[in-house]
């Protein structure tokens, strides 16, 4: 198996990719302003296996596209759609982020939580700006700092796997560079990290390695997850995803 084969079968029964919770996605959804509307279109860009989508689908009156690249991830969403009863309001399409189908001013909302990283920042909102309606509402969360100054070796470290990890206040001036209004931004809370991320794929770490007959590459990946949350544990305090909600000009 690649890296991405291994990446998907170590994370494809996790209710998340990244941090996140339903407490955080229903505290953004209220930041957007568009509970009580109806029929809304929605895109989930980066949805993995859709812990957010199935929380925009409950509370949201509308339709939701999700968007992912694995075609694994996308069928345990529709899955748990299909247990939690909101199927009827999902739709899945795989689908590179920097290649989407969609038409011109389609969505009334762009959902993208911890996926946004991958495209990059200032890249993510201005491409996906076309998308929206006039008026139309982004949300997404992404790496912070939390301090103005930290470690070396930590700053070292992420600056070279989120190479735009910035402040808040710089992830809202590129907002405002780029043709938005924002509505409303706040931190990530440390459960999001340990209690819905770290501890659940912990505890899918035996069974990806009898699945991988305990190869180097599946060991190497483990031990991967597992310096990365050792390292939050020891550097919480200077970084988690800052999630930010604004509207199209």
């Amino acid at each position: 198996m690649n890296v991405f084969e291994l990446l998907v079968d170590l994370h494809r029964k996790n209710p998340r990719q990244g941090p996140g919770s339903t407490e955080v996605t229903q505290k953004a959804i209220g930041l957007t302003g568009l509970e009580g509307r109806k029929d809304l279109s929605i895109a989930d860009i980066g949805c993995g296996t859709g812990g957010q989508t199935l929380t925009l689908a409950q509370n949201l009156d509308g339709h939701i596209t999700a968007v992912d690249l694995f075609p694994e991830f996308l069928a345990e969403l529709f899955s748990r759609a299909k247990n939690e009863g909101v199927d009827h309001r999902i739709s899945t399409l795989r689908a590179s982020m920097e290649e989407l189908p969609f038409q011109s001013e389609e969505f009334d909302l762009i959902w993208s939580e911890g996926a946004i990283y991958l495209m990059g920042f200032e890249k993510g909102i201005r491409s996906w700006k076309k998308y929206l309606k006039p008026g139309g509402i982004i949300a997404v969360s992404d790496i912070i700092w939390l301090t103005e100054t930290r470690p070396g070796d930590l700053e070292e470290f992420w600056m070279e796997e989120c190479p735009e990890i910035d402040t808040s206040e710089a992830k809202l001036d590129v907002l405002t560079r780029q043709g938005y209004i924002p509505l409303g931004h706040f931190v990530l809370p440390e459960e999001c990290w340990i209690e819905n991320y770290y501890l659940p794929l912990k505890s899918s770490y035996a069974g990806f390695l009898e699945r991988q007959n305990h190869s180097k590459s599946a060991r190497d990946l483990v031990n991967q997850d597992v310096e990365e949350y050792e390292m939050y544990l020891k550097n919480k305090d200077y970084y988690s995803y800052g999630f930010y909600i604004a509207k199209k000009v």
